[in-house]
């Protein structure tokens, strides 16, 4: 089946209703073991949107980085982060809409589009959600890229600080290796500590020092 490419038409429709600033929105970051949570707004200008928008699941790194340059020039954009003590003090998905709302805040946005299920309680607009929104909508997709290359950089400097671990190839998430070096290497002050792999080791080193 042929992949359906994102357009502006939620975006479109938002306008023709009365909205001025229209975003799209979208977080990446939830599943990893350590790490923030990011989301990212983008607010497109009609005439200015970069070729080639897509999830950024489907694009190549390097693709990624190319488009976010691109979307950085041409577009309003607002990056914002849950902290990992906000990911353990709240849960993953309350924290991943408390980095949205903050995200649309900086564009002082009047209608969010956003990617999923849910709109956050607090966000402070008019809002939709859109289930494959990164799929659907250009301004989201938009997001999603900038999300993902922000949150990417974040983690590659993090792995400079704690190597062993693979936060630049694997971004925290739970792959082998990383599960491994857990094991061997322990839990850093990044690693979250309400998700159960990391709960767990923390769990035996308590049972052990006992």
């Amino acid at each position: 089946m042929p992949c359906v490419a994102p357009d502006f038409s939620h975006e479109s429709a938002a306008l023709a209703a009365g909205a001025l600033r229209v975003v799209g929105v979208d977080e990446v970051g939830r599943g990893p073991l350590a790490g923030p949570v990011t989301a990212c707004a983008v607010r497109l200008q009609p005439g200015r949107i970069p070729d080639g928008l897509r999830d950024s699941k489907m694009l190549t790194a390097a693709r990624r980085e190319a488009l976010c340059a691109q979307i950085m020039a041409m577009a309003e954009v607002s990056i914002a982060h849950a902290s990992v003590e906000e990911i353990d003090a709240l849960n993953i998905l309350r924290a991943s809409h408390l980095a949205m709302e903050r995200a649309v805040a900086g564009l002082q946005a009047d209608h969010a589009l956003i990617d999923g299920n849910f709109v956050p309680r607090s966000l402070g607009c008019q809002a939709i959600a859109i289930i494959k929104g990164d799929m659907l909508c250009l301004s989201i997709a938009a997001a999603s890229i900038v999300a993902k290359v922000a949150r990417d950089r974040i983690m590659v400097d993090l792995a400079q600080q704690h190597p062993g671990y693979g936060w630049e190839s694997n971004a925290g998430y739970p792959t082998k290796a990383h599960l491994a070096a857990l094991q061997n290497l322990g839990v850093t002050a990044w690693h979250r500590r309400s998700f159960k792999p990391v709960h767990n080791i923390l769990y035996q080193a308590n049972s052990v020092t006992r």
